[in-house]
């Protein structure tokens, strides 16, 4: 399964760790190994992570599940420098070296300036970032330099305009978001092919939202009588020309097992399959859902000062709108039960979580509609 654009990557589909099994509230070590194994049997090996994911714990399990446990050969790893984790340039390079010991390597495949957005792209310029992490490249410490982006497409034909060095871009790209105007993942794309930059896809299932389909939608695509949800996600992002990779956070065996028969002997989609994708797409814009993709950049890189649990809030509450079943009350009760969790309504307006929201939700009005739904249920 070779590349096309990178051939040191083993086909097209990639374990993206922000999202891993847990267990005890901890990075379940054992079942993560045998996902990571299987991956690895399968033909691939390219693995993603940065220091943000799961309160750093996604880069020490793949130091004790992947890198302690394979020859740096077998696998590939991207990590990333987050806007959260350095103040001045110095700070870069010391935090860079931290990540290399959390997991437990020597050096770094592809090595991305993290979520690049008009606003966070400014301390990048200003700590000159980009230049201190190429020079690291030219010291054989990154391989291949690139940036994740979550921004209109203008921004990054500016970024791109600025920084030709950049040899990847990873950009979130699904069906739902494809023509949507507040993510522009077609615009985004095109951007990247008029640079000449192949594609790395995050939240090819748009954290989920993609695989737990309301009732209609659902309908459309088990009337094709073949893969499962995820697998029509993962095929139509790996279907376009400059795809260099789909990555998919797993959870479990049953999820890693069922995106591997879809990317193990990859076909993109066919044309009845395309007009279904885009049948569920209309069905699934038809409802009033929050485009969140539970990244849990709100809560964990930035710890909000009430503990509200924004991302489940907002899953419950697209699960009312989807499907107006009655235990999504029971499920809003469980989200602010035990461990001193605030509600919606608690909300103190800071805007923190505003600021490192890579989908630029308007969360502070969003969970004012939580509060209205569920609490004026008490």
């Amino acid at each position: 399964m070779t590349n096309s654009f990178f051939p040191e990557i083993h086909g097209n589909f990639g374990f993206g760790c922000m999202r891993l099994p847990k267990k005890d509230g901890k990075v379940d070590h054992e079942e993560f190994c045998r996902m990571a194994d299987a991956f690895i049997d399968a033909g691939f090996n390219y693995f993603d992570t940065a220091h943000g994911y799961i309160s750093g714990q996604s880069e020490t399990a793949i130091r004790d599940c992947v890198a302690k446990r394979y020859d740096r050969d077998k696998f590939l790893l991207t990590n990333k420098l987050t806007e959260p984790f350095f103040k001045t340039q110095e700070d870069i390079r010391p935090f860079f070296e931290n990540q290399l010991a959390w997991c437990g390597v020597d050096y770094f495949d592809f090595y991305l300036m993290h979520a690049q957005d008009r606003n966070n792209y400014q301390k990048f310029k200003r700590c000159r970032a980009y230049e201190t992490c190429y020079a690291m490249k030219e010291e054989g410490l990154i391989r291949h330099f690139g940036i994740s982006f979550h921004d209109k497409a203008e921004v990054l034909d500016m970024i791109l305009s600025e920084h030709p060095e950049i040899e990847i871009v990873q950009i979130q790209f699904n069906y739902v978001d494809y023509e949507d105007a507040s993510v522009e993942s077609r615009k985004v794309y095109e951007v990247c092919e008029k640079h000449g930059k192949p594609v790395i896809v995050m939240e090819p299932v748009k954290g989920g939202s993609l695989v737990n389909l309301p009732e209609e939608a659902d309908k459309v695509l088990r009337d094709l009588n073949g893969g499962s949800n995820a697998s029509y996600a993962l095929r139509f992002a790996a279907s376009f020309p400059n795809m260099a990779m789909v990555l998919s956070g797993m959870k479990n065996m049953d999820q890693m097992q069922d995106n591997l028969s879809a990317m193990t002997d990859f076909r993109p989609l066919d044309k009845d399959e395309m007009a279904a994708v885009q049948k569920v797409c209309t069905i699934f814009k038809s409802l009033d859902i929050i485009p969140c993709t539970s990244c849990r950049y709100c809560v964990e890189e930035n710890e909000c000062p009430k503990t509200i649990r924004i991302p489940e809030m907002f899953a419950a509450m697209n699960a009312y709108e989807a499907f107006h079943n009655w235990n999504t009350s029971y499920y809003y009760s469980d989200i602010i039960t035990g461990g001193g969790y605030g509600k919606a309504s608690d909300c103190i307006r800071c805007g923190k979580c505003e600021k490192v929201c890579p989908q630029h939700l308007e969360i502070r009005k969003l969970l004012e509609s939580v509060a209205q739904t569920f609490e004026s249920q008490d």
